[in-house]
């Protein structure tokens, strides 16, 4: 299970490093890929190919179904890491999170998701913990 919050910083060449406390979760190959509210995950393989057994029974011709399963997929890299412990965060994903330099990583439970430092600072203080909580009723929680 993941959970926590780091703050790091990305390098001049984009590079940065998993959290140790967070990497030691990671049995196997990291998938980055496109997350919710403008954030990266970076999923376990295993939970990535999870997904994928989910969303592969929908109808091929479906273009509202196919429409996120090709976002999701397209944007999809696996972490390589280097002699370091560093990984090169691709300039799409770079892009698409608006990170310009300072990052969070934030536990999620079953993945990690990677934030540009300002948006995930703004996303967590507009939240109001008590709102949130209640709705996790809603979900049987």
């Amino acid at each position: 299970m993941f959970f926590g919050e780091y703050r790091h910083v990305l390098d001049s060449k984009n590079r940065l490093r998993l959290p140790p406390k967070l990497k030691k979760e990671f049995s196997g190959s990291i998938i980055l890929t496109k997350g919710s509210d403008g954030c990266i995950f970076v999923l376990p393989k295993e939970k990535f190919d999870s997904v994928f057994s989910s969303v592969s029974s929908l109808a091929l011709f479906d273009s509202k179904a196919q429409r996120p399963i090709r976002l999701l997929f397209s944007s999809a890299v696996e972490l390589q890491e280097d002699s370091q412990g560093r990984f090169l965060l691709p300039a799409s994903l770079k892009s698409y999170a608006g990170i310009e330099k300072n990052v969070v990583f934030v536990g999620a439970g079953n993945r990690v998701e990677l934030w540009n430092q300002e948006k995930w600072d703004n996303y967590s203080q507009s939240t109001n913990f008590d709102t949130i909580a209640k709705e996790l009723g809603s979900y049987g929680v």
